[in-house]
């Protein structure tokens, strides 16, 4: 009996531990069971730590400025058109494209011409010993002053750069850079597409453990109070309320830091898509499960050249360095410029005769100080750094799309196996229930059987997660993430 006695009281103790163990593991977001151990390994959720719009401007917004009455139901698609009109990195990137186009229009007007208009009223009086005029000889009695006299003149000017290569070669380096402006805006939105679409699956998956969680709280406490009449009438041992009431405790406290997580993942994906501060929303779609077919490895890489818009800023960048390059080393030719102005000119506006300048200046360096020199050896460095930056682009696609590829067919596999485990644990658990109301077995092998099930279902939400997340970064990997998105997240 005092063996028995001590038996009990050794089991308490795992079991308390076991719950102690089993708390912060849920807390962090990741499970580990016996069921999980059964299928092949425990199933690890990707927790992200939170990320500021300082440290990267896709996890931030501009917020809307009042929130709408009532609870908002928030589909995929609704998220992803807010957050495409909302997200700081997009917003950023418009910008930025105004910013190009701004500096293209004042490479432009070095090659304009620029035109003046002017209307002088003068009155003057000059010193002529100031000037020399005493000095000189052969011009009799020279008086010291001149003046005062007085003349209107209105006059229109123009000046025209007839020739200079470094100013055509950087606007047409401005050209391009426009362009990769707009690739970088186009590039952004992907990236906010991917952002988003992780941010909604992630509250999608914490909804799915709040749910869970509470349908274990409930197996649970129909557990406890089962053990509690058996004990009551004097059928069942004080270990059995004791070992149900600790799993009971422990599906609460899973309860509560899974319905914790789901809170604050709303609000990382209320702050990505810039909803207002305190809008109250619902998610309108469940996790979206279809099958996807994996395309070869080859057909990727050429759809990812064709559409990556970070793959064609890379690759104007070059060009526009190249460019660049050109107008430095164009910053030893000679210019031609042209002046010319026409107005009339008299003593009072209404005595005026027409007048006119034209002057013709070619401009030819010969000593700059090796202002010139520097400015090739900047550009030859810029254009370094574009090849480089153009075959470590190259290298990224190819990493992420057979990254990509390997994350669907893991994510795939890893879903049927979770939905079998779902169904095995499930069966398991009520054969369990079965024995034990049959009193075959204690309460301890429907404990067990409560622990696998509960892990099958996180494998089971963590792996739905991972596959959807997988087809998202395909579709980012393609380059057509806006479009992808949409189509590969259509299964309900």
């Amino acid at each position: 009996m005092a063996s028995a006695d001590r038996s009990n009281r050794l089991l308490i103790v795992l079991v308390v531990f076991s719950a102690a163990l089993c708390t912060p593991l849920f807390a962090q977001g990741t499970f580990s069971g016996s069921a999980a151990g059964a299928a092949g390994g425990t199933v690890q959720v990707p927790t992200s730590q939170v990320q500021t719009s300082a440290q990267n401007p896709v996890f931030g917004s501009v917020p809307e400025a009042r929130a709408t009455p009532g609870t908002l139901s928030l589909t995929f698609s609704d998220a992803i058109e807010r957050a495409l009109r909302q997200n700081l990195a997009g917003l950023l990137s418009e910008y930025n494209t105004m910013e190009a186009r701004g500096q293209k229009w004042q490479q432009l007007s070095d090659l304009l011409p620029n035109v003046s208009g002017d209307v002088q009223e003068v009155a003057q009086k000059v010193n002529l010993e100031s000037l020399g005029f005493e000095k000189l000889k052969g011009f009799g009695n020279v008086p010291p002053v001149l003046g005062p006299f007085a003349y209107f003149d209105v006059r229109a000017s123009a000046t025209q750069r007839i020739f200079d290569w470094k100013a055509i070669q950087k606007y047409r380096s401005s050209i391009i850079g426009e362009g990769v402006a707009k690739f970088n805006l186009k590039d952004a939105r992907d990236l906010v597409v991917l952002a988003t679409g992780n941010a909604y699956l992630q509250a999608i998956a914490g909804a799915a453990r709040v749910e869970t969680a509470q349908a274990q709280v409930e197996s649970a406490r129909a557990l406890y109070k089962k053990a509690v009449a058996q004990q009551d009438a004097g059928v069942a041992p004080a270990i059995d309320t004791l070992r149900a009431q600790v799993e009971y405790q422990t599906r609460q406290q899973q309860l509560i830091a899974a319905t914790n997580d789901f809170a604050k993942q709303k609000i990382s994906l209320a702050r990505v898509i810039g909803l207002a501060p305190g809008q109250e929303f619902e998610l309108a779609d469940k996790a979206p499960y279809q099958a996807f077919p994996i395309p070869g490895v080859e057909t990727s890489l050429q759809r990812a050249y064709s559409l990556r818009s970070d793959y064609k800023a890379a690759r104007d960048r070059l060009a526009a360095a190249q460019l660049e390059h050109n107008a430095a080393i164009a910053g030893y030719f000679p210019t031609i410029d042209m002046a010319v102005n026409f107005g009339e000119i008299g003593a009072a506006p209404g005595d005026v005769l027409p007048t006119y300048g034209l002057v013709g200046t070619l401009n030819i360096p010969i000593f700059q100080g090796g202002k010139v020199h520097g400015d090739v050896l900047k550009a030859e460095a810029s254009l370094r750094q574009a090849q480089a930056q153009m075959a470590d682009v190259r290298g990224q696609i190819d990493q992420d799309i057979r990254n990509a590829l390997l994350d669907l067919k893991s994510a795939s596999d890893q879903v049927e196996v979770a939905q079998s485990s779902v169904n095995l644990a499930e069966q398991a658990l009520t054969q369990s229930q079965d024995r034990f109301s049959a009193g075959v077995t204690d309460n301890l092998e429907v404990v067990q059987a409560q622990e696998a099930v509960a892990a099958a279902h996180e494998s089971l939400i963590s792996s739905l997660y991972l596959h959807n997340l997988a087809k998202v970064s395909f579709a980012r990997a393609l380059g057509r993430a806006e479009e992808g998105v949409r189509e590969y997240l259509k299964g309900k």
